[in-house]
Formats: C-alpha cells, sequence, structure tokens
C-alpha cells in the first residue's frame, strides 16, 4: 500500500492526461494498444431513476486467454469529467486509480478551475472514496457501494458492435451499405470496464449535464 499512502499524502500530484481525439477501438494514433486507450464510454439513466450510471471502457481487442494482458496499468487514471452549467469545462469530476489488484473510485467531486483540461491533481480530499476489488476472468462480478455509490472494475465482453470489414469496404468505395445482418468485429473479445453508479444528486440534481472521460498518465 506504500503507493496508495504516497498518493493520499501528495495533494498536489499531477498527471498528464493523453490527447484523445474520440472513444476508439483500433486506430487512435497517440494512445492505440495502450494501457491508456479508451474504447468507449456510456452514460444512462440506471435501474434506479434517482442514479446515473459512467462505463468506461479500455484495451481494446482483449483475448479472453490472455489473462494475463487483463490488468489495469497502474501509472493511469481514469477520469470522468462532469460539466454542469453547459461551458465544456468540468465541474465535477470521478477518478478511479487502480492500485494493488484493486480500484479506488475519487468522487464524484468539484474540481477548482486550475484543475481542468489535460492536466491535474488526484482529488485526494473528495469526500467520497470507494474502493472494489477488480473481478478477475471467470469469476462473478465484484461490487463495492458506499454512501449511495456503487463500483465495479474487471474484464467484460465487449459490448460494442461494428462490422469493420463492411465498413471499410465502404469507405473503399467497394460497397455502398452494410449487411443485414452484419458481422461482429468484436465479438469474442473483451474490455477492461470500470463502472460506477451515482445518485443524481451527486452530480447536480436532475438537470442536464455534459460528460467526457479522459487516460491521464502519471
Amino acid at each position: 500500500m506504500k503507493k496508495l499512502n504516497f498518493l493520499l499524502l501528495a495533494g498536489t500530484l499531477f498527471v498528464l492526461a493523453a490527447i484523445l481525439i474520440a472513444a476508439d477501438h483500433i486506430d487512435a494514433p497517440a494512445v492505440t494498444g495502450t494501457s491508456s486507450d479508451i474504447t468507449d464510454f456510456y452514460a444512462f439513466e440506471g435501474a434506479n431513476a434517482s442514479n446515473t450510471v459512467f462505463v468506461v471502457n479500455t484495451r481494446a481487442l482483449l483475448s479472453p486467454a490472455d489473462t494475463d494482458a487483463a490488468n489495469f496499468d497502474e501509472n493511469v487514471m481514469f477520469e470522468i469529467n462532469i460539466d454542469t452549467d453547459g461551458d465544456a469545462v468540468e465541474d465535477m469530476v470521478i477518478q478511479a486509480i487502480p492500485e494493488d489488484d484493486r480500484m479506488y473510485f475519487f468522487g464524484p467531486t468539484s474540481v477548482s478551475s486550475d484543475n481542468t483540461g489535460t492536466s491535474g491533481r488526484v482529488q485526494t480530499d473528495a469526500e467520497n472514496v470507494t474502493i472494489v476489488d477488480v473481478t478477475d476472468y471467470n469469476e462473478d462480478a465484484v461490487t463495492a457501494t458506499n454512501d449511495g455509490i456503487s463500483v465495479f472494475a474487471g474484464p467484460r465482453d465487449d459490448p460494442f458492435f461494428m462490422d469493420f470489414g463492411q465498413y471499410g469496404a465502404i469507405i473503399g468505395g467497394m460497397a455502398t451499405s452494410f449487411n443485414d445482418p452484419g458481422t461482429d468485429t468484436f465479438a469474442g473479445s473483451n474490455v477492461l470496464s470500470i463502472v460506477i453508479e451515482v445518485p443524481n444528486s451527486m452530480i447536480g440534481g436532475t438537470g442536464t449535464v455534459n460528460t467526457w472521460v479522459e487516460t491521464k498518465r502519471k
């Protein structure tokens, strides 16, 4: 736990963000094939309509047979940004940091104007800190709850559907439309998922929010 204790004590620790153009599976030039690669980001109403669920999927095209590859990088922080006033600048963040086979969630918590954008500090002073063991392959999902917040981290089947071969044919002028049914290029591959469900009261109530995700490296 030495590294975690360092994080908790070092309130001025800064990390740099990988520059991401969009969520993708295999073609982001700066981060493709790295532990910083975001595949998809989802935000939706929870089974409890008073909650919102955020899902960050990373590390595309993991083979279920390659269990050694399905590990979160302890040098990467996953940050969900939440804009509550419509100015496209985060007002709140949820940070997920892996450490010793656990995922530590800080937030949701407000951020100051000097901690926005591509650099920022770990929000060790967040009121809400939730910790969950990372679920291993072939295990039932391990979840944790704290003060109305529920969290999960671990490998999951990739939910994204894309007929990548047909897409390439359309772009290359060899086809004009997708097949029905198409071929799911990502079937049988896994991603590493980070999931957090939070009460809406913690992220601005019932109003509209904008949200996006970044990976930030020490």
